[in-house]
């Protein structure tokens, strides 16, 4: 019976030789938890499992490279988060609301913030959100829609805490600059 080889470890075979069953061992290991996590994110079940096999890929390529500063969950959420992203920054503000509002639409009651934020694809408010750069719309998102908190925000788009609270106040005041 062979013995449960660590991350580091499996990442080391990977890199260096290749290794086939540490990757699948590295897969098997993480695969459900970030599909979970970025299922939290976007309702869209197909855009998250390319995400996930694009994190896998970037890991099997060598194109992400493990720096053996932290964990591998965290460096594997960063992958997976940043890609993520990227497949959403394709959709528009409009597109990114209605995936972070499709995780509300089983509730028999309408929300309050699914109510305003219905009346944002018709209103003043769509047209200064798509004006936003898309940083400052992936804060407001991480932020407002998906409600993490700075430090998680940070984490999921690998800018540092002050990076999103700035980003955070800049896009709040070009809103009411556009609404205003």
């Amino acid at each position: 019976m062979r013995e449960t080889r660590s991350d580091g470890e499996l990442l080391r075979a990977i890199a260096a030789d290749g290794d086939r069953r540490a990757f699948e061992e590295l897969y098997r290991r993480y695969a459900p938890w970030l599909l979970a996590r970025l299922r939290g994110r976007c309702a869209d079940a197909g855009v998250v499992d390319d995400v996930v096999q694009e994190t896998f890929l970037a890991v099997w390529r060598g194109t992400a490279r493990y720096r053996e500063e932290g964990d591998v969950a965290g460096w594997l959420w960063r992958i997976g988060s940043r890609r993520l992203i990227d497949a959403l920054r394709g959709d528009g503000a409009r597109g990114r609301l209605r995936q972070a509002l499709s995780h509300l639409r089983h509730r028999d009651e309408v929300s309050a913030e699914e109510r305003v934020l219905a009346g944002v694809e018709h209103g003043d408010l769509a047209g200064a959100l798509v004006r936003l750069s898309p940083e400052l719309r992936a804060v407001l998102q991480a932020t407002v829609i998906d409600g993490l908190t700075t430090r998680e925000a940070a984490v999921l788009l690998g800018i540092p805490p002050g990076t999103v609270k700035t980003r955070a106040m800049r896009a709040r005041k070009q809103l009411r600059e556009a609404l205003a």
